[in-house]
């Protein structure tokens, strides 16, 4: 169910037997492209590690995801036309050449790429994704680098920010595209939107 204000979000409840036990968001990445692809809903996932792990607090204990301890969430997925190929994120896609010069493109669907507050706004269950789009000098990048851990590093006037349930965009020069921390190729185009309550996720 998509997060409403007031509302409690995740309820207890163990990893279902069917459930698959993901060490990151590459690895859940990949089981929820198999079963797009076979035309398959994603089974649930029990998250041990990763960005979308972390902004849903979870802890990294695998025999906590098959206890009564055990937190159960609907959250949205990232869908993605990548050049017109079809592709699914969990926690972010990145499009750049280097985070130190050109074009950088974040949409986050998780709150922490890594050790930065990249989407400080950024829910997995509601419904929308976060999208930042800019072009820093390097003397604004170093700036921004350091504001990154705390999420401050926005708002920005070289920093476009919108929240959206579905964007896209031309990228000219071509940039190389990174779906939950894999580099998939580079590309020209990328048409993204959110598939609300798409994934089961236990932490």
């Amino acid at each position: 169910m998509t997060v409403e204000k007031g509302v409690d979000w995740g309820r207890r409840g163990p990893l279902p037997e069917d459930g698959i036990v993901v060490a990151d968001d590459a690895e859940a990445r990949a089981v929820v492209e198999a079963a797009r692809r076979s035309g398959e809903p994603p089974p649930p996932l029990g998250l041990t590690g990763g960005d979308l792990c972390r902004t849903l607090g979870g802890r990294g204990d695998v025999a906590r995801l098959r206890s009564e301890q055990a937190v159960t969430f609907t959250v949205d997925l990232g869908s993605v036309l990548v050049d017109g190929r079809h592709h699914w994120f969990v926690a972010h896609l990145v499009a750049r050449r280097s985070w130190w010069w050109g074009r950088v493109v974040a949409v986050m669907n998780a709150q922490w790429l890594g050790d930065w507050d990249l989407g400080p706004r950024a829910h997995p269950g509601d419904g929308l994704l976060d999208v930042s789009d800019g072009e820093l000098s390097i003397r604004d990048r170093l700036k921004a680098r350091s504001r990154l851990p705390t999420g401050t590093h926005v708002p920005h006037p070289g920093i476009r920010t919108r929240r959206v349930s579905a964007w896209q965009t031309e990228l000219d020069p071509a940039l190389d595209v990174w779906l939950d921390g894999t580099r998939i190729g580079r590309a020209r185009n990328l048409s993204v939107r959110v598939e609300p309550d798409a994934l089961t996720v236990v932490v």
